[in-house]
């Protein structure tokens, strides 16, 4: 298809719907306007972190400039979320068809996947929400002016941005991270897909290698197998997401296994050769050695600050080219009237720990006089998901952490519950680590269908400084899978019913008689 606009950012296939895509989020006709006088706040990178920064400063009044080299909605609009979560939906869709004959649903002709028209309905769905993220937005809604281009530091309260000036009272530098290329022999000749690739697919590819097993290659490994491809799963260490307690890592490397996925675990990739149109891939397995043929290769791991080409040097802004900017807990850099936020500095790579982290950022930067005021990252309750099926979510410390500390853990099997029972999706757990000496939790580990939606619950608890006798006293719809976690709740609160306590009641009793 000829490319429409010539002079433009493009996304391939660059359909009606990449078209419309393109036309919200970095506009070919889109005119920089013309800076004046000096901006409360300039923010360089419009993903998630630069958009809440921007739109949230300009709400309160202040002069905001925002500038975008690439796509506005950054890696999530993009190349992330939304278009990785828009492909799992279809792949749960495949899997129910699959399983319809266990709730005596008889699917005479089984699964058909138009693997083109999931990936048509992804572009669609990313362009309707995308709309939220558009130049034209932002400018309208909120009085930010944007600005497309390369932006640099040239000097000590100014930004370079084609070839126009841009002074700042403070900055905020939101510009995200990337894949970063891994040291394998022969990997850049074949070539290879990364997030910033995948989603631009149109054929689903018959087989289908990828390296790593944290979230972005175990959701991705789940999706593509549903959809048709057979997945080989390259993981380094002994078990997949390997910031998930050992019982998590188990129960998702069983259900991989039962769905197909061929799971190779102490795989070090050592080369990769092109061969024809397919990729070679040899790996070692301690003293073995192995190969595995396929027609593509994901590359789920490594990812690297996107800091080049700023001129930090210019304003005095220190930087690791791994680990990113550095900032204090107020977001700061090395230069005061200069702040980072999200995947460009913080070791939370997620949406909404973006989101939450600009929210700091402008309090910090605007609105705290002489220091007062002020916000820490620390501060913040940060929960995460993995989207598997079923899903993995967390908040808090991890059980190893928590084992340390000498806490308590409750836990509770969904094959205790019973609307997982009904639904058939027992293959889960909640658990909810406890200080050892009074009611706080210090963090839980959900595993459900839809265990994202579950943990907000603890969060909540946690933020407010609630504990499990809280929760417990909380009255949960029956029948509902978050019971679970009451139900965890309830055996803390059984768990006080100390012998002390039972006899005193006994005899309370005996006595009314």
């Amino acid at each position: 298809m000829n490319n429409p606009f010539p002079n433009s950012v493009t996304v391939p296939p660059m359909d009606r719907h990449n078209q419309a895509l393109v036309s919200y989020v970095h506009p070919p006709d889109w005119q920089n306007p013309v800076p004046t006088g000096r901006y409360n706040l300039v923010v360089i990178g419009a993903g998630t972190a630069g958009l809440v920064t921007a739109a949230g400063a300009a709400m309160l009044g202040a002069k905001v400039a925002l500038i975008e080299q690439h796509l506005m909605g950054g890696d999530c609009t993009n190349v992330g979320c939304v278009p990785s979560k828009a492909m799992i939906r279809s792949a749960r869709a495949v899997q129910a068809v699959r399983q319809a004959h266990q709730y005596g649903v008889q699917v005479p002709d089984g699964v058909k996947v138009d693997f083109a028209q999931v990936m048509e309905r992804l572009r669609q769905v990313r362009a309707k929400i995308s709309k939220n993220d558009s130049a034209l937005h932002f400018k309208d809604k909120y009085g930010v002016d944007v600005f497309f281009g390369r932006a640099a530091f040239s000097g000590a309260d100014t930004i370079m941005v084609e070839g126009q000036a841009l002074r700042f009272q403070k900055a905020a530098i939101a510009t995200g991270s990337s894949p970063a290329q891994l040291p394998i022999d022969g990997l850049a000749e074949a070539g290879c897909l990364t997030n910033e690739t995948v989603f631009n697919l149109t054929e689903c590819p018959q087989r289908l290698a990828i390296i790593g097993g944290g979230y972005i290659g175990c959701e991705l490994a789940q999706t593509f197998q549903r959809l048709g491809s057979q997945v080989t799963l390259l993981q380094r260490g002994d078990h997949i997401l390997k910031k998930s307690d050992s019982e998590v890592s188990d129960l998702m490397q069983r259900i991989f296994i039962a769905e197909g996925i061929d799971l190779q675990l102490d795989a070090q990739t050592q080369r990769i050769e092109q061969q024809g149109d397919e990729k070679v891939i040899h790996y070692q397995q301690g003293d073995q050695a192995h190969t595995v043929v396929v027609d593509e290769i994901l590359v789920g791991v490594g990812r690297k600050p996107n800091i080049e080409g700023l001129g930090l040097e210019q304003v005095s802004v220190k930087a690791d080219p791994k680990q990113g900017i550095c900032i204090n807990d107020y977001l700061q850099t090395t230069n005061p009237c200069i702040y980072a936020v999200g995947d460009c500095c913080m070791r939370w790579k997620f949406t909404h720990a973006a989101d939450a982290a600009a929210r700091i950022l402008i309090q910090n930067a605007l609105f705290s006089v002489f220091g007062i005021g002020r916000r820490k990252l620390s501060g913040l309750t940060m929960p995460w998901c993995t989207y598997t099926d079923p899903e993995v979510a967390h908040v808090g410390m991890p059980a190893g952490e928590v084992a340390q500390r000498e806490g308590r853990t409750f836990a509770l099997s969904l094959s205790d519950v019973d609307r997982a029972i009904i639904d058939g999706e027992t293959d889960g757990f909640a658990k909810i680590h406890l200080d050892g000496r009074r009611d706080k939790i210090l963090g839980a580990t959900v595993v459900a269908r839809h265990a994202g939606e579950m943990i907000n619950e603890i969060t909540l608890a946690m933020e407010k400084g609630l504990g499990l006798g809280a929760i417990a006293s909380v009255i949960h719809p029956y029948p509902t899978q978050a019971e679970v976690i009451r139900k965890a709740a309830d055996d803390y609160s059984f768990s006080r019913f100390t012998p002390f306590v039972k006899k005193l009641a006994a005899t309370w009793l005996r006595w009314q008689n």
